[in-house]
């Protein structure tokens, strides 16, 4: 029986899981997904839920650490959950043999996984990674998984880091087409953090009438939203169908996550996007290479009043062809066979 491979699943933002069940969809019965949050939410996919490693629920990837060896990010002291996540993924590289293990993402997960003498597949964020413990990583890992363009790329990431990548788009759960797309506009808030705020939603309803606005996600700033919010916009909260909300929507506004991108990108959608703050410069980047690309309106910030209209019929001209170049609709599949392959150097 092949050896398995693990896959691990970072716990902020819900684009890891999302790409971690595309890929695993394509590759069978061989994978076992690991993280924080998973229990109940990989249909029929193996996956092992692993205890919380953050210090409390309002956690800034800050672990106090004045003395923490430059190749980590996160590495607290005498913290229980770090402790029991460890051991459980150690007893998994020892007891099954994994074959390789896929982390999506953690610097300590790669490391551990070496120090266990089992092979890693880096995933690759967007943004300038080129810091001591990311680059430590991209080293020691056998192979780079970027889920994303090469035209995404930051281009000052380094010759040997692209030339040990492979880049594979469209890495996202793709529902069918509808028949007939509606003009909704459909506001994606990601996990990860958002700072849009409600009552600038509410707005921007009020200002194109015509328009219907659908918000999916929680954010911090919606709870700002005025009592009385126009007939024409829909708070969704948190669903699991983003990406079918995404097909059937006329206009998407959101970040530059991956996740969102992704989805974006293979619906093939007119795309407002809004960048938001986020370490190594990750989505400013993109956002701005999405933008030199032709596949959406970008806005550094939330469009002042009187703007959305404009900044709507912008999207709507924009060539979906632009946007196609940055898909690849075999996404899941290149990426399970780009993994298998790199599993099989062992088994």
């Amino acid at each position: 029986m092949p050896r398995p491979i693990g896959y691990y699943v970072h716990h902020h933002g819900d684009g890891h899981r999302q790409r971690a069940l595309a890929i695993a969809e394509a590759m069978g019965d061989r994978i076992v997904l690991l993280g924080t949050g998973l229990a109940g939410r990989t249909g029929a996919i193996r996956a092992i839920d692993l205890p919380d490693d953050r210090l409390d629920r309002d956690f800034d990837g800050d672990d106090g650490a004045e003395s923490r060896p430059q190749s980590l990010h996160y590495a607290p002291i005498d913290h229980d959950g770090v402790r029991r996540r460890t051991a459980i993924v150690a007893d998994l590289i020892a007891r099954e043999r994994a074959a390789l293990l896929v982390v999506d993402v953690s610097v300590e997960m790669a490391m551990l996984a070496r120090l266990a003498g089992t092979a890693t597949v880096y995933v690759r964020l967007a943004g300038l990674r080129d810091d001591v413990p990311h680059l430590d990583a991209f080293r020691g890992a056998q192979a780079l998984l970027a889920p994303f363009s090469s035209a995404l790329d930051d281009p000052r990431t380094a010759a040997w880091v692209r030339t040990k990548t492979a880049y594979v788009p469209g890495i996202a759960s793709i529902p069918p087409a509808p028949a007939q797309a509606g003009d909704d506009v459909l506001v994606v808030l990601g996990t990860g953090g958002s700072a849009i705020d409600g009552d600038a939603l509410a707005d921007a309803a009020r200002e194109t009438p015509d328009r219907r606005w659908r918000i999916a996600g929680v954010g911090a700033g919606i709870g700002a939203m005025s009592r009385n919010p126009p007939p024409n916009l829909t708070l969704l909260g948190w669903i699991d169908d983003v990406a079918g909300e995404i097909a059937r929507a006329g206009v998407i506004v959101g970040g530059a996550g991956d996740g969102v991108v992704s989805a974006v990108l293979a619906a093939g959608k007119p795309f407002v996007c809004i960048p938001e703050a986020r370490p190594y410069e990750e989505q400013v980047g993109k956002a701005t290479r999405l933008a030199s690309s032709g596949a959406a309106v970008v806005r550094t910030c939330w469009p002042a009043p009187g703007e959305w209209a404009g900044v709507l019929a912008e999207a709507s001209r924009l060539d979906p062809r632009r946007a196609a170049c940055l898909h690849d609709p075999d996404g899941p599949r290149r990426a399970a066979a780009f993994l298998l392959a790199q599993a099989e150097r062992w088994t």
